[in-house]
């Protein structure tokens, strides 16, 4: 095809139009294919900021496909010495690789860092004829760099579903996960969601509704320029104490939100909640051409069922009022059952370098693979919070 695979050091090195029309071609934020976290302005974001940076353990390592002076597919990929930020779990894997002997660190990481969002990870300009090829080009580069560093491991996480067969031809395991997304069905506004619920389901999340605002509570959502540092100063604090408490130290640093704001802002959409003239809490949300995904909730004063009502049902409400068709809440959660949100697949493809820890996690992989969809399958089954004949 005449074409050079090659490895950037950074964003910055890939000009931010190139990368952006090979996200998502000449449309921008208008085509559908658009999603704010695999842009330019995104991992330029984390980079500028300090977030993401070999300093953090996060490495780039961008692979990217040129055509004579032009870049026509990318892949994001990272260089890393933990596993942290990821969401796709392998703490394991690197416990047993190191009880046997090996070094599982430094790993190669194909993903968007702190954020567990299904998109592509192969960007390749729209306008390319043999988009498949190029594709593939892009996982045996990113296999072949893994070679050259002599790493343990190559990982792509939350991919999108045809991305992972793709990388399964190419050799690499297949991976299966879920998290709880919700779908809208055409619903005119939360009300005609709710009566899609059991009646038991309906009456509790009116319920949650009422008592999350009980305290003169007032919501704010924001976005655009409507966004100010103040927000940001506010919003950060609340970041701060859901990541001390979960996970020891927050990815993210203050820098980071400025940046998003600054290169994102119509992209965003922050819900705040007020209390006697200060800000106790918030969420933060980004949203692609047709969906929202919730990312960051803290607090600094507790209110029961807050959290509901700022990242589930606002952000609902929200999907409903903008005609968006789904929404993300993240990882994790299997309490946003009841509130709407459905069990949907989510995936994720390796490859390693030993063959024999190869054969060894395929045999495990085949199996958790077969619990995971029945899992998803039970839920949907005995446990959806819709009436039973939708």
């Amino acid at each position: 095809m005449n074409t050079k695979i090659t490895c950037l050091p950074s964003t910055a090195a890939i000009p931010a139009e190139t990368w952006d029309r090979c996200a998502f071609g000449d449309k921008g934020r208008q085509s559908p294919l658009y999603n704010p976290f695999i842009s330019h302005a995104f991992f330029s974001s984390l980079e500028d900021s300090g977030s993401a940076t070999a300093d953090t353990g996060w490495q780039p390592q961008h692979i990217i496909i040129e055509k004579g002076e032009n870049i026509i597919g990318l892949l994001p990929l990272f260089l890393k010495n933990h596993s942290y930020g990821e969401y796709v779990f392998d703490h394991s894997w690197a416990d047993a690789y190191e009880r046997a002997g090996g070094h599982y660190y430094p790993k190669m990481q194909a993903s968007v860092p702190f954020s567990p969002v299904t998109t592509a990870r192969l960007l390749v300009d729209p306008d390319q004829d043999d988009i498949e090829a190029l594709k593939r080009s892009l996982i045996d580069g990113a296999i072949q760099r893994a070679r050259d560093l002599g790493v343990s491991s190559l990982h792509f996480t939350f991919p999108l579903k045809q991305e992972w067969d793709l990388m399964a031809d190419a050799g690499l395991l297949q991976r299966m996960d879920q998290q709880f997304h919700w779908v809208n069905e055409g619903y005119k506004n939360f009300e005609d969601f709710l009566a899609a619920l059991s009646s038991r389901k309906r009456k509790n999340i009116r319920k949650e509704r009422q008592q999350a605002l009980a305290n003169d509570i007032e919501i704010h959502i924001l976005t655009g320029d409507d966004i100010r540092e103040e927000h940001w100063d506010s919003y950060y604090m609340f970041y701060q104490d859901t990541g001390q408490r979960k996970w020891g130290r927050p990815y993210l640093n203050r820098q980071f939100f400025s940046l998003l704001g600054q290169r994102l802002k119509d992209d965003i959409v922050l819900i705040m909640c007020q209390r006697q003239g200060r800000y106790i809490a918030g969420a933060l949300n980004l949203k692609s051409y047709d969906s929202l995904y919730g990312r960051y909730w803290g607090c600094i004063e507790d209110h029961r069922f807050l959290h509901f009502e700022v990242c589930y049902y606002q952000a609902i409400e929200y999907a409903i009022t903008h005609g968006l068709k789904k929404v993300e809440a993240g990882a994790q959660g299997p309490h946003k059952l009841a509130r709407g949100y459905l069990p949907t697949p989510t995936y994720s493809a390796h490859w390693l370098a030993n063959e024999s820890f190869h054969d060894a996690v395929a045999r495990y992989l085949m199996n958790e693979r077969e619990d995971v969809l029945y899992g998803i399958e039970q839920i949907n089954e005995q446990y959806s919070p819709y009436k039973r004949d939708l």
